[in-house]
């Protein structure tokens, strides 16, 4: 050993490890097996905080039930404070993605605790009959109850960031369909067009969209809160004490102030089943999807200037072209539109890991907790982006949706009911012939006296509601 480094044993024999680390031999030796994506666990601090609000939760358990020292369990709680605080993320280094079903991130944490709680004890690092990994941070537990429910805890914590920027984003669709209330314009179906509208019911149809993904959100959520810590190995609460499960659930509703976590009704099922994770990533797909749809209609909305729809300007976020000065894209769109696929990408990971598992665990939830968290940050960062950047700067090119408007044959089809079918296809057709409006033909025709005309096309009987309202 040198000034450097220091020695630490395990079953497998002796291992070298930095001086500084507070992690010890089995994080070391991850390291080492699990050079996957260059991308470590602190890549997630909300899993580190949780995994440190578990450890915190079990140790002042244990301490209540008699079976951990109150110095060793105030160590322990000290340290978990601390790396909850923020402190010692970097000493979380293995990578997100390890085989042995997450036992790497659990053996991480519980190396990083010990040794920290055997400094504020004034004892060396890796000094371990005082505070050791397995046998008193760890105590009660097992990677199988301990993981997941550090994942539900930090998914719990994801989703209320997500939903906050998803809440955000509708209120800003919602303050352009009251900005554009009286805009009219023509609705499309297939593309082609079909009858008139309001740019503000445009708007406020995305604004409905996104609230609707609010409450799947939620939902989901409250699924997260049901957890199988206490389980321990595959359920059965082996190595436990009897009222461990019951204690540590206390601790952790009073830590995190959640006072909806539950215990799982059956711990051998909650261990082995993964179905959570698969709900949850069914609603960040429904989400990426929908917001996928609405930066294509914006892009599609926003396309030209000059040859395209034109009908919104999206703000201008940076140069669009290295050889074609002026040119600006929809940036921003684009972006989330990535983000989606990728979402989608991800779900289709967490469908086939969730599949794979045997018997009563699943070995995979490292990929699924990976995809989920990266699903979670991207699609926050994407709605934050799209609100702050895009959405919030729109405007309407309100001359050019008039003339659209009046020239349009859609606007035929508000006088089927006055003209019947045939009349009203037939001034249709000489409309896209001769280039000219349908009001102008259905008077030239004395088909409907004036001031019937002037009502059936007027806006409010045009969009279905008075000018000026966002219901």
């Amino acid at each position: 050993m040198t000034d450097d480094t220091r020695f630490e044993h395990d079953f497998l024999g002796v291992i070298t490890m930095p001086r500084y680390a507070y992690y010890g031999s089995h994080t070391a030796r991850a390291m080492e097996n699990f050079q996957i994506t260059g991308t470590a666990i602190s890549t997630f601090p909300t899993l580190i905080v949780s995994l440190a609000l578990v450890k915190q939760a079990a140790a002042e358990s244990n301490c209540a039930l008699g079976l951990l020292k109150p110095d060793v369990a105030d160590a322990i709680v000290t340290a978990c404070e601390r790396i909850r605080s923020g402190e010692f993320h970097d000493q979380f280094v293995v990578d997100t993605i390890q085989g042995g079903a997450g036992t790497s991130t659990n053996m991480n944490a519980n190396e990083v605790i010990a040794n920290l709680a055997l400094e504020s004890l004034g004892l060396p690092r890796g000094e371990y009959s005082t505070v050791h990994p397995l046998d008193h941070v760890n105590l009660g537990q097992s990677t199988n109850d301990v993981y997941p429910t550090a994942i539900k805890l930090a998914l719990d914590d994801s989703m209320s960031i997500l939903r906050a920027a998803i809440t955000s984003l509708r209120e800003g669709f919602a303050e352009k369909a009251v900005e554009f209330a009286e805009i009219v314009k023509i609705g499309r179906t297939q593309l082609q067009d079909a009858v008139p509208m309001t740019l503000g019911q445009e708007f406020a149809a995305i604004a409905v969209t996104l609230a609707e993904d609010e409450e799947r959100l939620d939902e989901a959520r409250l699924l997260l809160h049901e957890l199988n810590l206490g389980g321990t190995a595959i359920g059965t609460a082996l190595n436990a004490h009897p009222e461990y499960r019951r204690v540590v659930l206390e601790g952790l509703r009073r830590l995190t102030g959640t006072s909806t976590l539950v215990s799982a009704k059956d711990l051998i099922e909650a261990t082995q089943d993964v179905g959570v994770f698969v709900q949850l990533s069914g609603v960040l797909k429904r989400i990426a999807v929908k917001l996928s749809k609405i930066c294509n209609d914006l892009r599609l909305l926003s396309s030209g200037p000059q040859a395209g729809f034109g009908e919104i300007n999206l703000p201008p976020r940076q140069a669009g072209s290295s050889i074609m000065p002026g040119k600006v894209n929809p940036v921003i769109p684009e972006v989330v539109n990535q983000v989606a696929y990728e979402v989608v990408g991800n779900d289709v990971t967490i469908t086939m890991a969730a599949e794979g598992g045997q018997l009563q665990l699943n070995a995979f939830e490292p990929i699924i907790a990976k995809s989920l968290f990266e699903s979670a940050s991207h699609l926050t960062a994407g709605c934050i982006a799209l609100d702050r950047h895009c959405v919030r700067g729109i405007t309407a090119n309100k001359d050019h949706l008039e003339k659209i408007v009046a020239a349009s044959v859609g606007l035929v089809t508000a006088l089927n009911p006055a003209i019947g079918y045939a009349s009203a296809a037939s001034i249709a057709k000489e409309a896209l012939a001769q280039g000219r409006g349908i009001a102008e033909l259905v008077a030239e025709r004395n088909l409907l006296p004036p001031e019937v005309l002037a009502r059936l096309l007027s806006p409010r009987h045009l969009t279905g509601r008075p000018l000026g309202s966002t219901a």
